[in-house]
């Protein structure tokens, strides 16, 4: 049997633990909106938070673990679908605020093709375990499942969805509704209408789906 010894006690009550990780991904996030994630290096993040290398040691074994954590703070969350409504009405519902999160949120791309860039990014996660305090942890495929894939869950997986469309792959519905969104982000078009775009993606979809 192992005893609580006073130095147990005081890890769990030392609130600086917390606050120096804090600092760091602050830090992170400004410098990865700024710049984007190249700016995110060991120096320019240990220099902004004013903390030390041993410190942003302490909380991050790599440059790749921050970023994921920075990406946490200034990717927002993914928007809800209406609840009430034809399916056609909430996957538009849907697409539209995720073309509006294309239109005027450029981490949500940045994000996107810095993790298309990521090999092996799956296996640095899975290496902390379950540490409830590092968010940095989880998958970064996890994350954009969380991001895009959920809001699709909840349309597709309703009642009169799958009467309309049977069971369909969440993964096809994501990329043939969000992909025309993040082609028009990437090709940096003035004239990209990414309403009108989201609405055709929808009717697409839908005519192509549907088992009537």
């Amino acid at each position: 049997m192992r005893f609580v010894t006073m130095d147990d006690r005081v890890r769990r009550t030392d609130p600086r633990p917390a606050q120096s990780r804090a600092k760091v991904v602050a830090a992170a996030a400004d410098l990865l909106r700024a710049a984007g994630p190249s700016a995110v290096t060991v120096e320019s993040v240990i220099g902004a938070a004013e903390v030390s290398r041993a410190t942003f040691y302490r909380h991050f074994a790599s440059t790749t673990e921050v970023v994921a954590a920075a990406f946490g703070v200034v990717v927002p969350a993914a928007p809800a679908p209406p609840p009430m409504g034809s399916v056609r009405d909430r996957l538009t519902a849907l697409a539209l605020s995720q073309a509006r999160l294309f239109a005027e949120v450029p981490a949500s791309t940045t994000f996107l093709a810095w993790l298309s860039l990521g090999a092996g990014l799956d296996e640095t996660y899975g290496a902390r375990g379950e540490d409830p305090d590092r968010v940095e942890q989880r998958t970064l495929r996890e994350r954009v499942a969380d991001q895009y894939l959920w809001p699709f869950d909840e349309v597709l997986s309703s009642a009169d969805a799958v009467e309309l469309l049977g069971q369909v792959d969440r993964i096809t519905a994501m990329a043939l509704i969000i992909g025309p969104l993040a082609m028009g982000r990437l090709s940096t078009l003035p004239t990209f209408d990414y309403e009108a775009i989201a609405r055709a993606a929808v009717d697409g979809f839908l005519a192509t789906h549907s088992r009537d």
